[in-house]
């Protein structure tokens, strides 16, 4: 399988749908040799389900069936493909090529895992689409890259996303995959934070298995415009990564050894205790050398791979070394010619794969202009690049002896490619034990280890108790700003919902993005950013953030705005996270007021956190009617009718007068307008504020109570409860002597 290149996509997608709005997914990930399915019941018209999975693969083809229209004149999967993916590509195979029974029989000899382990035996009958979706997809795969999928090679996923947290679509590697699904369950996201004490490992082991996954048929290269050394330099390559990645076996065992996290104790029993792989890495030291080594320099990688093979297995492999020796030694000796009689001691010979050996110069060496000699110069920082035709000929021959070198190699790793295809399902997990270390060690132990001592900690998870954070901090910002201030959070069911106010620039949407981040990481196994954290965790996430026109689907921003709080309303579950900044402002006032109004109404019938950024004040009432509804601000003094920014999160509302005046005032208006503005919006809020007062003080003593209840409902989770229950029993009591309850201890307890 040739190289998909540098970061992009490397999945075809495979779609099927059915009458009862069911859609199956294949995703088939060329670059790392894995298999993923899904099958789900579409609740949208809009297919946004199908759109956030698309979404999360970014996909380089995606395979439909020849269907355009979805039963009852729905838009179906091929034109939703159309309409959101125009620049992916688009490919219609015909409803026979998904065939549900070949798919299974597929999956049952291609899986590395046994398809037991998968669920295919159980629920063959249920999940009947997404292995339709596989077998066209398979078949594509084989007929447009001229490949046969090696038997027991493939890592399989089958109906892995229930097991995560589902984040909307507006919101690489094993990382990426991490980053958009999440974990819920708690043991494995516990066994995770147990693992962050690894060194780095080498990376890239998931990418040779391409070449032990996928055999060639038996067509021409010439038929298939196929590169042959190209071919085969990869294949030397993978090879050796290979080799390089055996031998640092015996290091990663002698660090697992003693490992007492779950994770690293499951990798150690399953990589390091099992004989085939140095079953592997013995034949493959009969015939590649020993001193052999994986390089990322183009030239010593180049080089490595012409000489991997011992020498004296095959004589034209080596009279091609000696050709390529030959032209490498006479491409120096000419730079060093160069030198001598240009008088420039500074020369040097830089080497890449697409240009071969050029010669790089500084201006400060250059009197004038260049010899006559030099060619195709140009300039690159303080350097000029340039070449000569003697260069350029020896390059065309170090070219060709390279090439020659491989096809040869190749020939020689026949016999070794070929055993190694029968061991190929232990590579398999090989590559995926690594790749979940690289992602814990390299990301999430590096993003810890960079940071100040005890700035990121270890998230605490409950099955039902609050999402508390304790000084939390935008993991991103906190990097640009060093002044950055950290704020607090804490949700339970009692206390479902927090409106945060505050004017326009005052941090709201930045407040909200960091708690959707540390959730998130929090949710993949990762420390956050945060002084304590402790979460119940989250089965989706949605949000409801900026306020664009989307022209594709003809939607203003208020339609736009409504079309996903409707997702929301749709899907929303008793687990989420709901996180809305600014609902209902792109419309007129009123409106606006009564659709946040009434959206915050419905979702607090929810045992859901819901965390809601305003400014809108009137909805500061909502605390006053429902208990469960908390008001926090954040801060900002009023200096020389200057608004004088704190982004620090207090509690309760506050009342900054005419904010919006004084930051009109600051953009220029003229000041006859903004003192009309001002006489008229007084008038508005009058009313407002003065029956805000009244209800306020009117339930305080409830909320009161409410307040110290909820306390208690969420000291359950704590290892001290039964000491700050008696505190806060004896606390309740207390006000109740005090008159202050009013009778409601005996409901608020019930």
């Amino acid at each position: 399988m040739e190289d998909d290149g540098g970061e992009r996509s490397s999945f075809v997608i495979g779609l099927i749908e059915n009458r009862a709005k069911e859609v199956g997914v294949a995703a088939f990930d060329l670059r790392s040799a894995s298999l993923h399915l899904s099958q789900y019941i579409e609740t949208t018209s809009s297919y946004q389900n199908t759109r956030t999975l698309l979404h999360f693969y970014d996909p380089m083809v995606i395979i439909v069936s020849p269907n355009k229209l979805a039963p009852d004149g729905r838009v179906g999967v091929s034109e939703l493909v159309d309409r959101f993916y125009a620049t992916v590509k688009k490919v219609v195979m015909p409803r026979g090529c998904y065939d549900d029974t070949k798919g299974a029989v597929l999956i049952k000899n291609l899986a590395a895992k046994e398809p037991s382990a998968l669920g295919l035996d159980t629920y063959y009958k249920q999940y009947y689409l997404c292995l339709a979706a596989a077998a066209a997809s398979i078949k594509w795969i084989e007929a447009e890259k001229g490949v046969i999928v090696t038997n027991h090679s493939l890592l399989v996923t089958f109906n892995g996303s229930f097991d995560h947290m589902n984040i909307d679509a507006t919101r690489t590697r094993l990382l990426r995959a991490n980053l958009l699904q999440p974990l819920k369950d708690i043991e494995t996201i516990n066994g995770r934070l147990d693992c962050l004490v690894l060194r780095k490992f080498p990376k890239e082991t998931d990418r040779v298995l391409c070449h032990f996954c996928f055999k060639p048929k038996k067509v021409t290269n010439e038929l298939l415009g196929v590169d042959s050394s190209k071919k085969s330099q990869m294949l030397v390559s993978s090879i050796i990564l290979l080799k390089t990645t055996l031998d640092a076996l015996p290091l990663l065992s002698k660090v697992l050894k003693d490992a007492k996290s779950i994770v690293l104790a499951n990798i150690y029993k399953s990589i390091c205790e099992n004989e085939k792989y140095a079953l592997i890495r013995k034949r493959i030291g009969e015939v590649i050398d020993e001193d052999v080594l994986h390089a990322r320099v183009p030239f010593v990688a180049r080089t490595q791979q012409c000489f991997a093979v011992k020498a004296g297995v095959d004589g034209l492999l080596d009279i091609a070394r000696r050709s390529f020796c030959d032209t490498s030694e006479a491409i120096h000796n000419l730079a060093n010619k160069y030198r001598e009689d240009f008088k420039l001691p500074n020369l040097k010979l830089p080497y890449n794969n697409r240009h071969g050996f050029y010669f790089s110069i500084p201006h400060k060496d250059i009197q004038g202009k260049l010899p006559s000699q030099f060619i195709q110069v140009m300039k690159h920082g303080n350097n000029i690049r340039c070449s000569t035709l003697e260069l350029a000929s020896l390059n065309v021959r170090n070219k060709s002896a390279a090439a020659e070198c491989y096809l040869r190699t190749e020939v020689c790793l026949e016999a070794l490619v070929d055993s190694i295809r029968e061991d190929v399902s232990v590579l398999t997990l090989l590559a995926e034990a690594l790749c979940l270390l690289d992602m814990l060690v390299n990301s999430f132990a590096h993003a810890i280890s960079s940071k100040p001592a005890d700035s990121y900690t270890r998230p605490e998870f409950t099955d039902n108790g609050p999402l508390a954070i304790d000084a939390g901090r935008h993991p991103i910002l906190e990097n640009i700003h060093s002044d950055f201030v950290p704020n607090n959070i804490f949700l339970s069911e009692a206390s479902n919902m927090v409106i945060v106010m505050g004017p326009n620039m005052s941090g709201k949407s930045t407040y909200l993005q960091q708690i959707c981040l540390i959730v998130i990481l929090a949710q993949i196994g990762c420390y956050v950013p945060a002084h304590f954290s402790t979460l119940r965790v989250v089965d989706r996430m949605f949000t409801r953030m900026g306020s664009l026109d989307n022209l594709e689907s003809n939607s203003s921003t208020f339609m736009t705005e409504m079309k996903e709080t409707a997702f929301i309303m749709q899907n929303v579950s008793q687990r989420s996270l709901i996180v809305m900044d600014e609902l209902g402002r792109a419309t007129s006032s009123s409106d606006g007021f009564a659709i946040a109004w009434s959206c915050c109404e419905y979702l607090l019938s929810l045992k859901a956190y819901i965390i809601f950024a305003t400014h809108m004040e009137n909805l500061a009432e909502l605390a006053t009617i429902y208990p469960n509804v908390k008001i926090l601000h954040l801060h900002v003094d009023i200096r020389n009718n200057r608004l004088d920014f704190k982004f620090q999160l207090k509690d309760g509302p506050r009342n900054i007068p005419h904010y919006g005046l004084l930051l009109a005032e600051v953009a220029g208006l003229p000041n006859s307008v903004i003192e009309t503005a001002r006489s008229i919006t007084s008038r508005i809020t009058k009313n407002d504020v003065k029956r805000m007062e009244i209800n306020y003080l009117q339930y305080h003593p409830i909320q009161m109570a409410y307040h110290v209840v909820q306390r208690l409902i969420c000291m359950r989770y704590s290892s001290q409860a039964f000491v700050v229950k008696n505190i806060f029993l004896i606390f309740l009591s207390d006000l109740e002597g005090q008159g202050k309850l009013q009778g409601h201890k005996v409901k608020f307890l019930q």
